[in-house]
């Protein structure tokens, strides 16, 4: 991507610079004879709410059976890796406005009640080291894990400063085999990255109107796969650049910290992801002088192995 197109005008005042800033992604630049060829795809679907009658005198709510257990002393670790400058090497441009990304994910995750870590400009290395040592750590008082990945990817790939490496070498230790202290409780994800090198063009649509105490997390008698509660947040779907203002941050990170902030405490974790899936479809579009980079859309993707609901009360 030539940089010229990423610079904003530099004669406005900082605030209304930081909202005329060239919307950027997270994939490697230069990707050239390649922004013509993709168009959007066309995908229907609708939100249905149902809302109660003013008349009605009860409510549903789903069995504890059915919640995960939120109740440990911890809410749990969250770990922030925020990859903002990379080896020449690498090809690779500076992420600006991936600080502001972190600096509201801490906010956001510690009102939470999670215990959060970021990490800055970590190599493949360093990513899997400090993912490795939590992963070894008891997290038996804890009810759940978080991890966020700021940084530039391909599909199934996340970026170090030095270079890619496979998403799954960091996901994978945390595993039911793996990671026994956090077997039965939810395991989060959230990976602010590109996803591949294809434009999302948009499409116009047409206007329109348990109380028990012996209560474990995981029954000892049962088995159940190591590969279940996970949630992976991406902030694209695979194939698509992701998008990032170089003022304001990345798109699916200022929605989920909007909506977490709102309703963190209140809806369920999938209602919570939809609210923001709906935010970036309908809030955000790319602008840029170049018009290969303008108004481009982009739509967050949630692929959940979560066996239980999940509610940060």
């Amino acid at each position: 991507m030539d940089q010229e197109t990423l610079e904003a005008e530099n004669d406005v005042t900082e605030d209304q610079e930081s909202y005329e800033e060239e919307d950027e992604t997270d994939a490697k630049p230069d990707r050239k004879g390649r922004f013509f060829l993709f168009g959007g795809k066309k995908k229907d679907g609708k939100f249905q709410n149902k809302e109660q009658s003013a008349e009605s005198h009860y409510r549903i709510v789903s069995p504890p059976a059915f919640q995960y257990k939120m109740s440990h002393r911890r809410v749990g670790k969250c770990i922030i890796i925020n990859n903002k400058n990379f080896d020449e090497r690498t090809g690779m441009n500076v992420r600006n406005g991936t600080d502001r990304d972190a600096g509201e994910l801490h906010k956001c995750f510690k009102s939470l009640g999670f215990d959060v870590k970021v990490y800055n400009d970590q190599t493949c290395n360093n990513m899997e080291r400090v993912l490795r040592n939590a992963s070894e750590e008891d997290h038996s008082d804890s009810s759940c894990f978080a991890c966020v990945l700021l940084s530039h990817g391909e599909e199934g790939m996340i970026y170090g400063t030095d270079g890619a490496m496979p998403i799954k070498n960091v996901t994978t230790l945390f595993r039911g085999d793996m990671c026994k202290s956090l077997v039965g409780k939810p395991k989060l994800f959230f990976i602010q990255a590109c996803r591949g090198s294809e434009f999302d063009e948009g499409i116009q649509t047409d206007s329109g109107p348990s109380n028990d105490t012996t209560e474990t997390d995981a029954n000892p008698s049962q088995r159940i796969p190591v590969e279940a509660d996970f949630l992976f947040a991406y902030s694209t779907v695979p194939g698509y650049y992701s998008w990032r203002n170089p003022g304001r941050g990345s798109w699916f990170v200022q929605a989920l910290c909007d909506v977490f902030n709102e309703f963190g405490k209140q809806l369920e974790i999938m209602q919570i992801l939809t609210r923001v899936n709906y935010m970036v479809a309908t809030s955000f579009e790319s602008w840029s002088e170049d018009p290969r980079f303008s108004e481009k859309k982009q739509i967050p993707c949630m692929v959940s192995m979560l066996t239980k609901e999940l509610y940060f009360k």
